[in-house]
């Protein structure tokens, strides 16, 4: 049996109209909507607090940590707010709990100024570069993750998570490897970034073009430090709670504005684990075929060709599972070529405003 949960990040502009990012938004701005909202106490068994204490809700602040001289919090400054689902086992009722979660989380922001956008790339800013005092400088240093958080803090995009109580170490690693190999050619299901410094980017996901490469487009947690494999970027990290272990985590797809394509990727995801046909299989993603990828999308021959073959394999592998039918937005969108970068460029021109535009994704 599968288990699924996802974790969706949310931009906001702020009263002003303004994207509501680290260069005019503090802590203090979000925390006073994650204050107002309420506290699920059962949801603890599947959801990481963390040191910082941070994440006590089934949203939180997504940010970067400035730290003292040790490992002690003291400030964050703020990207956005992430929501979290716990464990479910099936994927609409995972989408429920989001859907659910998304609509408490704006009816609540709005209250204090604050209405959501749909980007995965920070349409403003170009840079992330605080000075680091001497022992953030060398925490920096210790995972190839660490190094690229500033990437992170630029970036807006979901985790898809699933797990399998049947997969062995030895599973999990070999899928990790096989959704890294085969993630461009599924992730411009996705794409919704396409701008940059405030103007029309050249492709249509300037999230994967910097990110993925740099960054894992899976991650494998494992119960057993010995366990891991040594890799940059990361493959696999080790369970900081027992509902981790196991957790396959799927990194490089975009946000995503309508919750039902989530469900179509979390079904892409699951026929691909059970696929037994496709045989690419990478430790590290291929950086400069996800820029291909990112600047083309379905537009590129090898891109589109080889998601087909996906499509097709999941077909066989999912044949008689109720949860096939959720595939029908990939193939339609694979069908006519198109992203979801595609709706937000045509919107942006028809309106003549970035931040607006990019509000009016979000459906009412």
């Amino acid at each position: 049996m599968f288990y699924f949960g996802i974790e969706h990040e949310v931009a906001f502009l702020n009263r002003d109209g303004r994207f509501a990012d680290f260069s005019c938004t503090h802590f203090e701005d979000f925390n006073q909507i994650i204050e107002a909202l309420p506290v699920y106490p059962d949801d603890y068994a599947h959801l990481r607090i963390g040191d910082a204490g941070i994440k006590q809700k089934r949203w939180y602040i997504e940010g970067f940590e400035r730290l003292s001289d040790s490992d002690k919090v003291i400030d964050c400054i703020p990207k956005g707010i992430e929501i979290r689902t716990t464990i479910h086992s099936d994927i609409r009722s995972t989408i429920a709990q989001l859907r659910e979660s998304f609509n408490q989380l704006i009816k609540t922001a709005e209250q204090f100024g604050f209405f959501p956008v749909l980007t995965s790339f920070n349409p403003t800013q170009t840079l992330f570069n605080p000075v680091l005092n001497q022992y953030e400088a060398e925490r920096q240093q210790t995972s190839p993750e660490e190094r690229t958080e500033n990437i992170a803090m630029l970036t807006y995009g979901p985790d898809l998570n699933l797990s399998n109580p049947s997969f062995s170490t030895d599973d999990l690693i070999d899928i990790g490897r096989k959704l890294t190999f085969y993630s461009p050619f599924i992730v411009p299901f996705s794409f919704s970034s396409p701008f940059y410094n405030l103007e029309l980017w050249s492709g249509f996901s300037v999230r994967t073009f910097e990110r993925t490469g740099a960054r894992p487009a899976a991650l494998i947690f494992l119960e057993n430090p010995e366990e891991m494999i040594r890799s940059n970027p990361s493959l696999t990290k080790v369970a900081r709670l027992p509902a981790e272990i196991g957790r396959i985590e799927f990194k490089a797809f975009d946000s995503c504005a309508d919750f039902d394509l989530y469900a179509a990727l979390f079904t892409v995801l699951k026929g691909l684990i059970l696929d037994k046909t496709l045989q690419g299989r990478s430790t590290i993603p291929d950086a400069k075929l996800h820029q291909i990828s990112a600047i083309a999308g379905f537009n590129d021959p090898d891109i589109f060709s080889t998601a087909q073959q996906i499509l097709a394999a999941v077909d066989t592998a999912l044949e008689g599972d109720c949860d096939l039918e959720l595939l029908t937005p990939l193939k339609t969108a694979l069908k006519s070529r198109t992203t979801p970068a595609h709706q937000m460029i045509e919107r942006f021109k028809s309106i003549g405003n970035l931040e607006e535009s990019l509000r009016q994704m979000y459906p009412k």
